[in-house]
């Protein structure tokens, strides 16, 4: 066997242990993932593959359609948030903060929270850290290019990124989540 051989035969020998080790440290834990861990995890490196960018891996964007308004597509978001029961809780004009200290005009920058409290309020009593997904955001953004579109943040890995959820916590965090990809397409199309 020539060198390149004997190194492939240690580099394989060294997957293998660290393999094992692996197997028999974590696989315990990993009987109590939800069963769409390895789904979610893939699909998350797929985009950060092909993007480079973990922020775009971690969001879901739509283009807006062409010929809708910046203010359009803002009140058909807080009427379809309105017909799905989910409560508008406020609007962040972020391109208005940067033009007050810049004294420049800027694109249109804007965040939109909406909010299911009832969900909210099982997923602080899950866990605290989940505040942090609260109250949930749809990003309007005008890009470089002068196009619309609507970013948020994906609530995969939160709901199938790790530990089972209570089942009644997972049936809500889905249904919130389906709610707001739904918001986000709808307004994306200028529906009301």
């Amino acid at each position: 066997m020539g060198f390149f051989g004997k190194v492939f035969a240690l580099i394989g020998m060294a997957t293998v242990a660290a393999g094992g080790y692996g197997y028999f440290k974590y696989g315990p834990m990993l009987k109590t993932f939800d069963e769409g861990y390895v789904a979610t995890y893939k699909q998350f490196a797929g985009k950060m593959m092909e993007t480079g960018d973990p922020g775009s891996a971690m969001v879901r964007s739509v283009q807006v359609k062409d010929g809708l308004s910046a203010d359009d597509v803002k009140e058909s978001l807080k009427s379809l948030a309105a017909s799905k029961n989910f409560m508008f809780v406020g609007e962040a004009p972020f391109y208005k903060q940067v033009q007050a200290m810049t004294n420049k005009e800027y694109r249109h920058i804007s965040f939109l929270s909406f909010c299911d409290a009832m969900v909210g309020k099982m997923m602080a009593e899950y866990n605290d850290a989940y505040t942090a997904f609260m109250p949930c955001r749809i990003a309007v953004v005008q890009d470089k290019n002068g196009k619309l579109w609507l970013h948020t943040m994906s609530l995969d890995l939160m709901i199938h990124g790790g530990k089972k959820l209570p089942d009644d916590l997972r049936k809500e965090a889905e249904r919130v989540w389906t709610v707001i990809k739904e918001i986000q397409d709808g307004a994306a199309q200028g529906d009301i």
